[in-house]
Order: structure tokens, then C-alpha cells, then sequence
């Protein structure tokens, strides 16, 4: 396989894997693309590649679900392994200790506009219009089409301190105008804050494409003030290599396929929404943002937009976030001192919930520390944290029990969680997306985040064996039992007859 540099790499290498579906009739992006997109993530297909969009000049395509799970059997998160540089094997698990240990920021490194591809086409002023591209319609009772599902908006604070890369939803108003989501709580949020309280507009950039890593840290969190692109340069072992835009000092992927330059409105002078989310609900929400306007668009030859077509778990808005926050959990605890083995944002779930497992020796190391202490110190670290209140339920288990495996998940919380009792809960900020809260605590920002002891007792103290193949056969019976499931495999035997 070869070096994965930007998406047309990245969909060859999904397409050697047999994870890309080549769709050669014409396609239009006005919600069939949307819905071929959601149909191959509520059945585990290939990511859709369109080759021929209705309204587009010849030669522009669309790729559905680039951050999904695959469709190669046994290695679900392909497609964010393989954007990140690792193996399409690669676990939740290693996943999320790979993430948690990206520590090393790498800033990425400029290089001059000759060597960029996204610079092979360059409209300026009137020119920049988005009438020529294939802005998808996702769902039939959007407000509008919606020019970023997949992209990665890049701000920068006005003392250029902070450079952020996040995906956030942007909604087309006109050809040379957009309105998105700039909530108060998220980094481009904070960003725009500080461009308001001087009362200038924010130069943005929004990027379509480019290194596939891009949009899977954009969708990830990240700690507040930490950039996306210092952070994939971690990830990789590589710095990013990017290029000056045209109208303003911010720098994107030199393989970005369409880039967007112009400034956001310092008030909130547009109307945003509706959208469904990755909630899994059409909420018929609106609400008043900043505007964008449009001074430059550049882009490659026969560029190709990515779709996330968000909506009920699971699809790409909830992959790259899962594995993103999940590290971050890791590393904070792991920052604590605390014993951590892992943690996941369990997909089906639609990443309310945070499962956290802990070492079986973990009372080795916390000598003295009961498990009702473990744990409360557990959730006094994630309460003061933003990362931590991003899930309003969190449960912790002993690490027999893969969080990112639905089957272990649902048996520890059957088995191992009391109806009542063993919980805890803080209250603090809330994120405003979460329809299981009431109405008044949406609305005042504040509610509580729960966490679950579901740990066993010490063993030798009430813990009673896995009734597994492991746990519960001597060690002699299981050896001889997979010796001869080898020899029949090696054969090509039926070891029944």
C-alpha cells in the first residue's frame, strides 16, 4: 500500500482494501448523495464514491463517509487508522493509546504555493462563488444545503497564539455566503469570542479534503489552546506541510481539494439550522450566527468533496469524536496518577456514554484505596475538566470488559452496575446538544454528569470467575481443545465428523 498523503491516496488505499463503491451514473447532490451516504452507514457498506454529480462541471466528485466505520470485516475503524497513519487493523484500544501518547506536538511545515495542489485553481472576488460546486443538500428539512459535513474550519486568535482546525457545520445562505454553528463552549467558540470583543471579523479558512488526517482531528477535542495541525504532526511523526492562503495569514493542507477564504462576522446576523445531528434526531432548531462571506475559493483539478451524512449512531460524526475524546480521558487520568487501562465513547450510544476500565491489579497500586474512593476520585478529575463533561453518563469496569465491544459492554452493564445505588454526581457545565437533559437544564448550560462503580470486588473477596472458555475450563482441557481446532484447520478437516 502506498504513502497515504491527501484523500485521492487515502480512497485508493480504501479501494485496495475493497472499502470503496464506485458510483459511475450520475448522482445528485440535492439529498440522493446524502442518502446513498447514510444507507452505506446504517449498513456497513462501502464509502460511496460518486464520479458524475448533477449541477457540477464534468470532472467534480463527492466521497460519502470517509470517517465511518468500514466495511472490512473484523477492522471497523479503518478508515480513521488508515488517515492517521496506522495500520487498518488497528483496535479501539491501541487506537486510543496511540492518541493519549501524542504528546510530541510536530507544528506543520510551510512550504511555498508552486509545490500546492490546492492552488491549481485560484477565483477571487466575484469570481469566488460556490455556485460551481456540489454544496450537498443532506437531509430533506435542513435549512439549507450545507457546505462543510466533513471539512475543517481553520481560525486563529487575533494575537496568533491559537490556531484551531474543527469540523463544524456551515450552512450555504448564498453563493457567496454562509452561517455555522459557533457555540460558546467549543474551541472555534472561543476563537470568534475574542475577535468580537474587538469588534473585527475573523479570517477563516474552511478546507475540503486534503491529508485524510484533517478531518479526523478536526472532528476529534482536543485540549483547549492545542493545535489540530501540531497535534496530527504528533500523531504521524510528520510535520503537515501547508501553504499561505490567498487574502489573509492563515495556512492550510497544501492537498486540500477546495479551500474557502473570507471573514466571519464579529455579531450574529444570520440564521443557522435546522440539521440533524449525530444525536440521531431532526430537531427543528435554529439560531442566530455569525455570517461568513466569501473572498476567495482555490482548488485542485477534478476536486472531490467529502459527506458526512450525520444523523443516528453510527456515522463518521461519531468515530473520530469517540476515539478524541476517549484519549483525552485516558491522558488526563493517567495525568492524575490514577490506573487507567482505557476508555471509549461507546459508538451505538451516540457518545453520551464514557466507559473507563481500570487494571485488575489496580489496589496494588492504590494501596489503602477502596473502590467507592477509586472511582469518586475518578469523577472529581473528569468534573473539572472540559473533556470530562463532554458525556453526562460515565461508568467504570475492570478490564476484562472492552468498552468498544457492544457484546462485553452490555453483559458489565447488566451484570455489574446497581440499579441505584453506586453513582455519583457532579454537577457543572453541560454541552447543549444532549436531549436526554430537561429543558431548563439546556437552556441554563448546567446539569449533572454521573459515574458508575461497576467494579468488582478484589479477588478472593466475592469475585466469582468469567464463565468463559478462559475462565472456567483448566488449562490442560483448553490447550488440547485448540490444538485440535489447529490440526483440523491445517488439514481441512471438519473437527465435528
Amino acid at each position: 500500500m502506498s504513502e497515504i498523503n491527501d484523500l485521492r491516496s487515502f480512497i485508493s488505499a480504501l479501494e485496495e482494501l475493497g472499502d470503496i463503491q464506485h458510483f459511475s451514473r450520475e448522482v445528485d447532490p440535492n439529498l440522493e448523495a446524502s442518502a446513498i451516504t447514510r444507507r452505506s452507514t446504517e449498513n456497513g457498506r462501502r464509502a460511496p464514491f460518486f464520479e458524475h454529480l448533477t449541477g457540477a462541471d464534468e470532472g467534480f466528485r463527492m466521497v460519502g463517509a470517509p470517517g465511518a466505520l468500514s466495511s472490512i470485516p473484523g477492522s471497523p475503524l479503518a478508515r480513521i487508522s488508515l488517515a492517521l497513519g496506522l495500520p487498518y487493523t488497528t483496535s479501539a484500544p491501541e487506537l486510543v493509546e496511540r492518541l493519549s501518547q501524542a504528546d510530541n506536538l510536530i507544528p506543520p511545515r510551510r512550504v511555498t504555493a508552486e509545490s500546492a495542489p490546492c492552488k491549481e485553481n485560484i477565483l477571487l472576488g466575484e469570481e469566488a462563488s460556490l455556485a460551481r460546486f456540489p454544496i450537498p443538500f443532506v437531509h430533506q428539512d435542513d435549512g439549507g444545503p450545507y457546505v462543510n459535513t466533513w471539512g475543517v474550519l481553520i481560525a486563529k486568535t487575533p494575537d496568533g497564539r491559537w490556531t484551531n482546525w474543527a469540523i463544524t457545520r456551515i450552512m450555504k445562505v448564498d453563493d457567496r455566503h454562509m452561517t455555522g454553528l459557533v457555540l460558546p463552549n467549543q474551541h472555534v467558540g472561543m476563537i470568534w469570542r475574542e475577535w468580537e470583543a474587538i469588534g473585527e471579523p475573523m479570517p477563516f479558512a474552511l478546507v475540503q479534503g486534503g491529508h485524510p488526517g484533517v478531518g479526523v482531528v478536526g472532528g476529534m477535542t482536543v485540549p483547549t489552546e492545542v493545535d489540530e495541525g501540531s497535534f496530527l504532526g504528533a500523531v504521524l511523526g510528520k510535520p503537515v506541510d501547508v501553504v499561505k492562503c490567498e487574502t489573509n495569514d492563515l495556512e492550510v493542507p497544501v492537498s486540500a481539494e477546495v479551500v474557502i477564504e473570507g471573514h466571519l462576522s464579529a455579531t450574529r446576523d444570520a440564521v443557522e439550522g435546522p440539521f440533524a445531528e449525530f444525536h440521531g434526531w431532526a430537531l427543528p432548531e435554529t439560531s442566530p450566527q455569525p455570517l461568513f462571506t466569501i473572498d476567495a475559493i482555490t482548488y485542485r483539478n477534478d476536486p472531490i468533496w467529502p459527506l458526512a451524512a450525520a444523523g443516528r449512531p453510527v456515522d463518521d460524526s461519531h468515530v473520530a469524536p469517540a476515539a478524541g475524546i476517549s484519549a483525552e480521558v485516558v491522558a488526563e487520568l493517567r495525568k492524575a496518577e490514577l490506573p487507567v487501562t482505557s476508555a471509549w465513547l461507546p459508538l451505538g450510544a451516540a457518545c453520551f456514554w464514557t466507559v473507563i476500565t481500570v487494571p485488575s491489579n489496580w489496589r496494588d497500586q492504590m494501596p489503602g484505596m477502596d473502590t467507592p474512593q477509586l472511582v469518586h476520585q475518578i469523577g472529581e478529575v473528569l468534573s473539572k475538566t472540559r473533556v470530562g463533561r463532554l458525556s453526562p453518563v460515565v461508568y467504570v469496569f475492570d478490564d476484562d470488559v472492552d468498552p468498544s465491544n457492544d457484546s462485553d459492554l452490555l453483559w458489565a452493564l447488566a451484570t455489574r452496575v446497581h440499579p441505584s445505588l453506586r453513582q455519583e454526581q457532579w454537577h457543572g457545565k453541560i454541552m447543549p446538544w444532549y436531549p436526554c437533559f430537561t429543558e431548563e437544564e439546556l437552556h441554563a448550560g448546567w446539569g449533572a454528569v454521573v459515574v458508575h462503580d461497576g467494579l468488582l470486588p478484589a479477588e478472593g473477596h466475592g469475585r466469582a470467575p468469567s464463565a468463559t472458555f478462559e475462565g472456567v475450563f483448566p488449562a490442560e482441557l483448553r490447550a488440547k481443545v485448540l490444538a485440535a481446532e489447529a490440526e483440523s484447520a491445517d488439514d481441512g478437516s471438519n473437527a465435528f465428523h
